[in-house]
């Protein structure tokens, strides 16, 4: 009860505190910019500079709290990984150097890439076929909100769900993992699934596609509804099959947003780290480049490396962002 009620208290506060800087900034920039007491040209030039103002006022606390929580770490970040262990010593590009050479760093790159491979496609490939199919069954709602539902659950929280799925006890012991249920129940041995190495990276990318093919599949599934009937009609009349209706006239007609389904995932994998976390911490040839920062970083206390890998996240992370950002603005320019 106490949690509850300092949770209410600090929402109260807050919204209480958004309606006093909203009124009272409009109250005090009407009160000094008034134009009761002017007239003419004067009148005209306070009621542009209220007007010119005033939407700055909405939008100062957005840019406050964007500037103090998202650009300044940017820069920051950027300080620290020029500096030493301590962030205080100026040790130039030595932590980026050291990146460059470090094992654990080229695995976390391979793996990365890895997981940039495999993970955006098929959840994009899987949200496309499920959104398609279930337009064709009575049930197809029921069947979004299923393969949806993960996307409620917290990485953590599916890791936790799928750790009993690949959980190992040992050769002789019973198996409460589902996977190895089902093996044993074939009479093949039990296996550590999650210390096979590659396969392992394979097994938590599942995790990733599971939870994301629903919201591949929902923002998929509103492109197809936006497709003409008309086009699928005339498709139908000249004898195409479904197959070819799907990659002829469909898929061509959606691929702007299918790009943007998978650049969101994509950028989604880029950062992933509670998964990795929560399942092996990096062993078994698992290690990513999020779960590697946290170690340098909050482990091992040093500021300088963890900061470099912080910023080849960000490198990689960028250029995706800007073509996302230009494309958009592109098909912005041409409607």
């Amino acid at each position: 009860m106490q949690q509850l009620f300092g949770a209410a208290l600090a929402i109260g506060v807050a919204l209480a505190a958004c309606v006093a800087y909203f009124w009272g900034t409009n109250w005090l920039l009407d009160r000094f910019l008034n134009s009761d007491n002017v007239d003419g040209d004067a009148e005209t030039r306070r009621d542009r500079l209220r007007d010119s103002i005033r939407p700055w006022l909405f939008l100062l606390p957005a840019l406050l709290f964007l500037s103090v929580y998202l650009v300044y770490p940017v820069f920051e970040t950027l300080r620290l990984s020029l500096l030493d262990k301590t962030g205080q010593n100026f040790v130039g590009f030595a932590n980026y150097t050291w990146a460059l050479s470090d094992g654990n760093f080229q695995r976390s790159i391979l793996n990365n890439a890895m997981w940039l491979i495999i993970v955006p496609s098929l959840a994009t490939a899987f949200g496309l076929v499920i959104a398609v199919l279930a337009d064709k069954l009575w049930w197809g709602n029921i069947a979004k909100s299923l393969v949806f539902m993960p996307m409620a659950i917290s990485f953590v929280g599916a890791s936790v769900i799928w750790r009993f799925v690949y959980d190992y006890r040992g050769e002789g012991d019973v198996q409460i993992g589902l996977l190895n249920a089902i093996v044993t129940g074939f009479g093949l041995p039990p296996q550590a699934w999650i210390t096979i190495p590659f396969w392992n990276s394979v097994f938590l990318m599942i995790i990733l596609v599971w939870i994301q093919t629903g919201f591949a599949m929902v923002i998929l599934s509103a492109a197809l509804r936006g497709i003409p009937e008309e086009s699928l009609e005339a498709a139908r009349i000249d004898g195409a099959s479904d197959v070819r209706i799907f990659f002829d006239i469909m898929i061509p007609q959606i691929m702007g947003t299918i790009v943007v389904v998978w650049t969101t995932i994509t950028i989604v994998v880029l950062k992933v780290f509670d998964i990795i976390f929560a399942m092996t911490n990096g062993q078994w040839d698992t290690e990513v480049l999020a779960n590697l920062m946290f170690k340098w970083m909050f482990v091992n206390f040093d500021y300088g490396r963890g900061s470099a890998i912080a910023v080849v996240i960000m490198l990689a992370v960028l250029p995706i962002m800007i073509w996302n950002i230009r494309r958009a603005n592109a098909e912005q320019g041409t409607r």
